[in-house]
C-alpha cells in the first residue's frame, strides 16, 4: 500500500514539472511563465456570434454588407477569403457573398463593401447564388436560418481571376488554407 502512495505522488510530481506538456494552446513567455495563445477569430460589431443578423444587412432593408474583423491570424499568412453561407436553404447550401485575395495585413471588412468584382488593394469577389458578384444578405423564404461567415488564412496570395464561385474558389484554396474561422449569425423575415 506504501508502494503505491509512492508511486502515485511520484506521477504527481511528474505531472506538475511538465506544466503545458501536451497543451498545444499555451505559449511560453519566459521561463516559468505561460500565457494563453488567442484562437484565429472573425468577429461583427452588427451582431454576435449566434446572434440575429440586423435586418439593415439583409433584403428586407438596404442589403448591404456588415462589418468584420479578424485577430490572431497565422503567423505565415498570405491573404484572405471570406464565404458566407446558407445551408438551410431549401434546394442547395446558397452562397451569398465570396471575397479573395484580401491583403495579409488587412484585419477587417468595414460594412456596405461595393457590389464590384475587383476592389482597392487586389481584392477580388466571386460569384453567388444570386447570379451576382458582391454581398448578397440574408433573404430566406421562410423559417430560421442560419449563415456562415467563413474566414480562410491562406498562405499565398491566389493567382485567381474575379468572379470564381465557391467551388472554384475552394479548389484554388486547395492544399493553402493555414487557418480557419467561422462567424455565424441567425435570419428570419417576418410574414407580411
Amino acid at each position: 500500500m506504501a508502494s503505491l502512495k509512492y508511486f502515485l505522488l511520484l506521477i504527481i510530481a511528474s505531472l506538475a514539472s511538465c506544466t503545458g506538456c501536451g497543451n498545444t494552446n499555451v505559449q511560453a513567455t519566459q521561463p516559468g511563465g505561460i500565457i494563453p495563445v488567442s484562437p484565429f477569430s472573425l468577429t461583427s460589431t452588427a451582431f454576435r456570434n449566434g446572434d440575429t443578423i440586423p435586418s439593415i444587412y439583409t433584403c428586407d432593408s438596404t442589403n448591404i454588407s456588415p462589418p468584420l474583423h479578424w485577430s490572431n491570424p497565422p503567423a505565415n499568412t498570405g491573404s484572405f477569403a471570406i464565404i458566407m453561407d446558407d445551408p438551410d436553404a431549401p434546394i442547395d447550401t446558397w452562397v451569398h457573398w465570396i471575397v479573395y485575395n484580401i491583403p495579409a495585413a488587412d484585419t477587417s471588412l468595414a460594412n456596405h463593401v461595393p457590389m464590384d468584382s475587383a476592389l482597392a488593394n487586389g481584392i477580388k469577389q466571386g460569384y453567388t447564388s444570386f447570379r451576382t458578384t458582391g454581398y448578397g444578405g440574408p433573404c430566406p423564404p421562410e423559417g430560421v436560418h442560419h449563415y456562415f461567415f467563413k474566414l480562410y488564412a491562406l498562405d499565398t496570395k491566389l493567382n485567381a481571376p474575379a468572379r470564381l464561385t465557391k467551388t472554384q474558389l475552394l479548389n484554388a484554396m486547395h492544399g493553402h488554407v493555414i487557418g480557419e474561422t467561422e462567424l455565424m449569425g441567425r435570419y428570419t423575415r417576418k410574414k407580411k
